[in-house]
């Protein structure tokens, strides 16, 4: 092992969001990693100095294209054998641009990320706003779908005093309800359905509460740290 090392060879940001980014100025310490993103998202880094700490030598910030696979190289340069399809998802531009000149929300602003080896198919959607045909083709019959699962319902963040806004005003469907993530891809057959990025005001997060209950009987994981999945 090596001082200041970490195994990780590259990441991929899905949105600009503060959570979203800021992980990476823990992983400034000299370790060569490259950054994945759409353009959006990289002018969002270069646009805030802090990020210089990053060493474009060391850490290159690699352009996405929406719709465009790419094979993704392992730490020792090696071809990982993993293609990565970026698509857009709905969602809203990053909360700390809204009503800045030039910043509405635009293709890019979020993204998802189809995974293919092996003949297999996983998905990744961590924000998503709302449900289009075009998602939910995509999503039918795959493998494994990682989805956001920040909020149980629209209002909880309200209901439970710690912010103004709704989930849909933050970009983010509910797990729960008609409108929500577990109605809308109940019949797409999809073999493992995982909730990713629960917020901690969510109660699906607990273990033995009535809604962790509901989203395992419609066939959804809630994943303790750590866990590892094989589509």
């Amino acid at each position: 092992a090596q001082l200041r090392h970490t195994p990780i060879a590259g990441v991929i940001l899905t949105n600009g969001e503060v959570d979203a980014v800021a992980g990476l100025l823990s992983m400034r310490e000299g370790s060569p990693f490259s950054i994945h993103a759409h353009p959006r998202v990289l002018d969002i880094l270069a646009s805030n100095s802090i990020f210089n700490v990053l060493d474009p030598v060391l850490v290159p910030r690699i352009a996405l294209t929406l719709g465009q696979s790419f094979e993704p190289a392992l730490p020792d340069g090696s071809p990982s054998g993993l293609q990565v399809e970026p698509f857009e998802v709905p969602g809203k531009v990053a909360w700390f641009l809204e009503g800045l000149p030039e910043q509405e929300t635009s293709a890019g602003d979020t993204i998802g990320l189809t995974l293919r080896a092996g003949g297999r198919t996983a998905h990744v959607i961590t924000a998503c706003a709302a449900m289009t045909p075009e998602l939910a083709d995509r999503l039918r019959g795959a493998d494994l779908v990682f989805f956001d699962g920040t909020l149980w319902r629209d209002d909880e963040m309200i209901v439970a005093g710690l912010a103004a806004k709704t989930g849909q005003r933050m970009g983010h469907l509910s797990m729960s309800g008609a409108g929500g993530v577990m109605a809308l891809l109940a019949d797409l057959g999809i073999a493992q359905k995982v909730f990713i990025h629960i917020n901690n005001s969510n109660p699906a997060l607990l273990p033995d509460t009535p809604e962790r209950r509901a989203a395992e009987a419609a066939g959804w994981i809630i994943p303790q740290p750590g866990r590892e999945f094989a589509a």
